[in-house]
């Protein structure tokens, strides 16, 4: 025969009724950055799809027609390393923008292996008016901070990931 406490449910439903009202503990993962980062990209991404399916734009899309606007004639190897997207999954996200007519592949006059990436008027256009939509929805996502505030969150994960 085992010896069993009686009556131990009361406890446990006491305890359980005890905790449910009581703030969830949550200090170590808020002491740390990778979780923050994380509980902020949770909230600001959301936003980011809603506000760029007009655009049909997933944030990879629009981080490497951003680089095409402000670097045009570069290569898809540096491209590649830039957004951190592998060569051949690379090919294939931009066989997709150009035949939306976003942008076109050239021959490197340097090196005729190589092609070179360019953004069409089509891309241009749309890319500016993305980032303009971007702008906005890190304003509003951010609206807890002031500017300078803002500024020096981005200087500061900059610091994290560029060295």
């Amino acid at each position: 025969m085992t010896n069993k406490p009686k009556n131990r449910k009361p406890e446990l439903i006491d305890a359980v009724h005890e905790a449910a009202e009581q703030p969830l503990d949550q200090s170590t993962l808020l002491g740390l950055v990778g979780y923050n980062c994380r509980r902020a990209y949770i909230n600001i991404m959301p936003v980011f799809e809603k506000r760029m399916a007009k655009y049909q734009l997933r944030p990879v899309d629009f981080s490497v027609l951003s680089l095409l606007k402000a670097n045009p004639n570069i290569n898809q190897k540096r491209l590649s390393d830039a957004v951190n997207v592998s060569p051949p999954n690379l090919a294939i996200l931009l066989d997709r923008l150009q035949e939306r007519g976003l942008l076109l592949r050239q021959r490197s006059p340097l090196d005729r292996r190589s092609q070179t990436l360019v953004l069409t008027p089509a891309g241009l256009s749309m890319c500016t008016k993305a980032e303009k939509t971007a702008s906005d929805l890190e304003v509003d996502a951010t609206a807890a901070l002031t500017d300078a505030e803002r500024a020096q969150l981005i200087k500061l994960l900059q610091k994290i990931y560029m060295e």
